[in-house]
């Protein structure tokens, strides 16, 4: 939110539970409402020019909707207001682990699908979601997103995962995530950040 005041969007920020949200700005709107729910969601998408989803479960075991039908109510609202474009964060992981190195193919990846497998089951699901939509959408190869200082900078891709992407600061991937929202050339595809 700081980062697209700064840049001087209006925002409007939706949260499930949005006690932590404690900025203030003449050009920022917080609303309550849960992605899950199409009627909540939808009305809040009238005169959006673009849509950031940073949903997710953290590192919760259960099984879950919230990326796909959370997704597919997004993109039901985005169409019944005209808005096109939609960036979503994903992870490496959901990719085809055939063309990842050996250590990401046989240790990383195994390790994180059998601890966080709900989480990235439904990130494929949304692949689906996204992939079937007519939105110009942009999925974010997201590594791990951490709260350390930024480092005011990071390494893009849309060919491919950058080698050594293991992390990238919370500050950081809010920039990129901005920058692809400003993006024509990143329609329809999977990219991929990293410091």
């Amino acid at each position: 939110m700081e980062q697209a005041l700064e840049r001087g969007h209006e925002v409007i920020a939706v949260a499930r539970n949005t006690q932590g949200l404690s900025i203030q700005h003449q050009d920022l709107r917080i609303e309550t409402a849960s992605i899950l729910n199409l009627e909540a969601i939808s009305p809040l998408l009238s005169g959006v020019d673009s849509v950031i989803s940073c949903v997710g479960i953290g590192t919760s075991k259960e099984p879950t909707t919230l990326y796909s039908q959370g997704t597919r109510n997004l993109i039901a609202g985005m169409n019944e207001h005209d808005v096109s474009r939609l960036i979503v964060i994903s992870s490496e992981v959901v990719d085809q682990w055939s063309t990842k190195g050996w250590l990401k193919r046989c240790v990383v990846f195994p390790l994180l699908q059998k601890f966080l497998g709900a989480t990235y089951d439904d990130m494929r699901r949304m692949d689906v979601v996204l992939w079937e939509s007519g939105v110009r959408w942009t999925s974010v190869r997201s590594p791990r997103i951490t709260a350390a200082v930024p480092k005011n900078g990071y390494r893009f891709s849309a060919e491919g995962p950058l080698k050594n992407g293991w992390q990238i600061t919370a500050p950081d991937m809010a920039n990129a995530l901005l920058d692809l929202a400003e993006r024509d050339d990143v329609d329809r595809r999977q990219v991929y950040v990293a410091n």
